[in-house]
């Protein structure tokens, strides 16, 4: 299977690293990804946490340390292909989304809501833009809007499903409910909207499935739908070169299958992690936010369960008692820390079979 092939970028695999944040994704992670020939993938969530002047001022900081970030991972990547993982939900989403283009990423990825502007924020840049969606409403929408107001399409549609890690585009009583017929068959839909809305247009636009992607069973599975590229996130968890401390993979690679909860986040949306001290303490009660950190639109630091910032800078940097871990369906499944090469290799010889 070549690889994914998003307006004149050319990847040497099909594989696209999920952004994970606060700070799983960062540099070296994504650097070594697109190194062996996938598509590294930067999340830009909370992204300045481990600079000394993030406290004092988050934004800036951010912003500063995600050029430094795509810095790092074009060092580590050479020629290979790069993206950044900016979540539509984010305060000041216009700025972080022209940081990275000022920095010359290769694509954005945007969830967490559907990005109707992204369009006339890389407008005048050769960005490749990619939303991310989890119903065949959603795909329509956002073609139809970037067609209607900038004239735009596309330059991929990532398929994001309820075995994702993190926050879920679905209502928190559908995660369970949805089997892998009815998945399927959502996927077939929105491949279905897209093809005909790029035969419309005489253009290209590829399908890429995200969630839950472990084993050979499910790459077989998604080729036969007709998708065009993967997205594998908490595989590269697992890695020497992931960004999070070692405690963190240790949680993904120790947890069982009855360890992986739904949990309510601030920011609206349910969300997948592993159980701890931590999400059993914000069932019942409220985590009081002491310093807000401007991360999420939608939250309310007066009114919120707890600080999402906190609870996820918690986790990454090895308080994973108590912060939340977020990861993916399967994540029970990893069992070891490998290197970047190692999952790679993995996954291209799954989709070669």
């Amino acid at each position: 299977m070549k690889g994914i092939q998003i307006g004149n970028i050319i990847s040497k695999y099909p594989i696209l690293q999920g952004g994970m944040g606060v700070g799983i994704s960062l540099g070296n992670l994504a650097g070594n990804v697109s190194r062996c020939g996938g598509i590294g993938c930067i999340s830009a969530a909370q992204i300045g946490y481990y600079d000394k002047e993030y406290e004092n001022n988050p934004l800036k900081t951010n912003l500063k340390v995600l050029g430094e970030e795509i810095k790092k991972a074009r060092k580590i990547a050479g020629d290979g292909v790069l993206a950044v993982n900016i979540m539509y939900a984010t305060q000041n989403y216009d700025m972080y989304v022209k940081e990275a283009v000022k920095n010359n990423i290769d694509i954005i990825v945007s969830g967490a809501g559907l990005a109707i502007e992204l369009p006339s924020l890389v407008e005048g840049s050769n960005v490749k833009i990619i939303p991310i969606v989890s119903s065949e409403k959603a795909a329509k929408i956002i073609l139809k809007m970037w067609d209607k107001r900038y004239n735009r399409n596309a330059d991929a549609i990532i398929i994001e499903g309820p075995l994702a890690g993190g926050h879920l585009g679905f209502h928190s009583d559908e995660i369970n409910s949805i089997t892998d017929n009815d998945y399927d068959l959502e996927i077939k839909k929105i491949i279905k909207t897209v093809k005909e809305y790029a035969e419309s247009k005489e253009c290209s636009i590829p399908v890429i499935v995200a969630g839950g992607i472990t084993s050979k069973k499910d790459i077989v599975r998604y080729k036969k739908l007709g998708v065009e590229g993967f997205q594998v996130a908490t595989k590269f968890i697992t890695t020497n070169e992931c960004d999070a401390d070692i405690k963190f993979k240790e949680a993904i690679i120790n947890c069982k299958k009855e360890d992986i909860v739904i949990v309510k986040s601030p920011v609206g949306m349910p969300g997948r992690a592993i159980k701890n001290k931590f999400t059993e303490y914000v069932k019942d009660n409220k985590i009081p936010v002491n310093h807000c950190r401007d991360c999420i639109k939608t939250c309310n630091p007066a009114t919120t369960q707890y600080c999402i910032s906190q609870a996820l800078i918690n986790s990454v940097t090895g308080n994973t008692e108590n912060g939340l871990i977020f990861c993916g369906g399967k994540a029970y499944t990893e069992d070891r820390i490998r290197s970047v090469k190692e999952v790679m290799e993995e996954l291209i010889n799954y989709i070669n079979s």
